[in-house]
Order: structure tokens, then sequence, then C-alpha cells
């Protein structure tokens, strides 16, 4: 078996003009000379200094994984001047240590302002989207036609098959949550089986997600606006939803706190705590629609309140005006 040669460095650089001992003697051209001197000269100059030439990899291991946010490799490899080889090994951590000059060319090069339309991402946010539609019953045939795309590409970021998405994509399945996440599909038999499917996959509504969380890949859904609590784990129960890890664990500790308690007492405690999560959420839409009735906006309500946007106005879904029950 025979492998291709490694190709020579360019003229004019000081691998080309300084040469490898046992492979390829010194380039005697007067661009690899000049080359060569001029590193050997600024080696000297550092040493001199006691800069080393050698330094941590670190700070730009920290700024290679920022350019990767927006750049390709092949990106990254034009613009810095380095070996993509040698990127690799350093995003890898199979190299603590780079050259001095190898560091200034990563730090140098600017992060851009958004990924290239071609450029594969994370699909953490756009699956998290795509299943927070279908719990609005909107149907992958449906979501592909506005997406421009195909159904089985949809059903298959939904369904976390495809760890990356292009950015052009992305792009389009952000505008079109934007555009439905408040909004949900036409009552129908395609909308009921929808919802159905994504009860049983366990996917998080819009509700559960706020424009912090949806992209963080550690970031869980809060469902009911106290996911993590005992308060979130009776509005699970409430709601018809079910509870999530998070507010498992926090009803099993709350019950843990409480085992000494006799069994009567222990009653008394679960209907207080119930009774607590429900009038507390229609306490919460009542404040609301007090703010809205003084021009204040959505935004600012929740704020004022303390929960997200999205929980709010879930909350006010739930507890309806009486004005608007009683038509």
């Amino acid at each position: 078996m025979t492998t291709a040669a490694k190709p020579l460095p360019p003229h004019g650089t000081y691998a080309r003009g300084n040469g490898s001992p046992g492979r390829r003697p010194p380039c005697p051209c007067p661009p690899c000379r000049e080359a060569k001197l001029k590193t050997r000269k600024r080696l000297n100059v550092a040493r001199q200094l006691g800069r080393a030439a050698r330094v941590d990899a670190t700070p730009a291991l920290e700024h290679l994984r920022k350019l990767r946010v927006t750049m390709s490799w092949s990106q990254i490899q034009a613009a810095t001047g380095c070996d993509d080889r040698g990127l690799q090994l350093l995003i890898s951590g199979q190299r603590t240590e780079i050259n001095r000059t190898t560091q200034d060319k990563i730090l140098a090069v600017a992060p851009g302002a958004e990924p290239s339309p071609g450029m594969y991402i994370d699909a953490t946010g756009p699956r998290r989207r795509l299943q927070a539609l279908s719990m609005l019953g909107y149907s992958g045939r449906h979501i592909a036609i506005l997406l421009a795309t195909s159904e089985k590409r949809v059903h298959t970021i939904a369904n976390g098959s495809q760890p990356s998405v292009r950015y052009g994509l992305v792009r389009r399945i952000n505008d079109l949550y934007d555009q439905l996440s408040q909004t949900p599909a036409p009552a129908g038999r395609s909308r009921t089986r929808v919802i159905r499917h994504a009860l049983d996959n366990r996917w998080a509504p819009p509700s559960a997600w706020d424009d912090d969380t949806i992209d963080d890949p550690t970031a869980v859904p809060d469902w009911t606006g106290y996911c993590g609590t005992d308060r979130g784990w009776w509005l699970h129960r409430l709601e018809k939803i079910p509870a999530c890890p998070a507010c498992e664990t926090a009803h099993t500790q709350w019950k843990a706190e409480r085992a000494h308690l006799t069994h009567n007492e222990r009653w008394a405690e679960l209907g207080k705590a119930r009774t607590q999560a429900r009038t507390r959420e229609a306490d919460l839409a009542a404040d609301a629609r007090e703010l809205l009735a003084y021009d204040v906006g959505i935004d600012q309500a929740a704020e004022r309140l303390g929960v997200t946007r999205q929980h709010l106005q879930q909350a006010m879904l739930r507890h309806p005006a009486a004005e608007a029950v009683a038509a």
C-alpha cells in the first residue's frame, strides 16, 4: 500500500526555507531564505525577551469555538491561514500548546455576525420549535409546505434524528415559529391527531420555552411556570399535563419532608398545596388583566409579576375573565 506524498510548503515560508531534516533540504530561493531569516530573528528576539515560542492553547481554543458558531472549517482556515489539520487537533483537545504566531492568527479573526446559509448548526432550537408547533396542532405536511422543504425533513428534525441543520433552514423555522407560536392550528381531526402524537412524545408547547432557553441544549422546558417545585407538580395535575422529571423530583422531596406527619395532617397539607396552586394561577391571570387594562404591555406585565410572557399568556387562557366565561 502506498500513500500520497505530503505536498511541499509554498515558497516564501519558513517551513520551505528551513527544510525538514532527513526528508527535504532547505529551499535556497530568495523568498524562502528571507522567510527563514525573519522567523529565526523573531524567535531569537522572543527568546532574549523571555517570551516562550509556544503558549497555552486555551485562549485560542475558546476563540476558535466562538468562530465555529458562525464559520465553517474552510472559512476559518482561509481567515487564519492555519493548517486545517492543526485546527482540528486544537479543537479536539489533542494540542495543549501552540506557537505564539498561530495563537495571534486565530485571535485576530473576528466572529461573523451570523452563520452562512449553508453551514450546519446544532439542531436543538429548530427541533424544539417544530415540536412546539406540533403541540399547537400543526402537521408536518403543513409545516413543510410553509418552509419549502420536505415533510420527511421536518419529521427527521422534530424526532431528533438529525443532530444539525443548515442555517438557511434554521432561519426559516425560526421565522415560522414566530408567526405561528401564538396561534393554535384550526380545529379538525388532523389537529387532534398531531397534538395526541406530540403529547405521547412529551413534546413541550411554546409556553414552556422563552427566547433565552429554547436554543440552549442544557435548558429544560418549564411547562407550568413553576417546574422544579411542588406547585409545578400540582399544576401538571390540575391541567392534566404529564409531570416533568423536575416536578416529580420536587414533589417526592415535598412528601419526604412531611413524612413525619400523621395521615390526616399529611392529607390536609396535600389539599392546601393543591388549592394554593390553583388559586395562585387564577390570581396571576387576574393581576395581568388589571395591568393590561392600564395599557401595560404583556411583556411589561410578565416582568412585573415575575413570570415569563408565555406562562402569563397560558395562565390567562386557563383562567378566562368572568365575563368571557358567562358569555
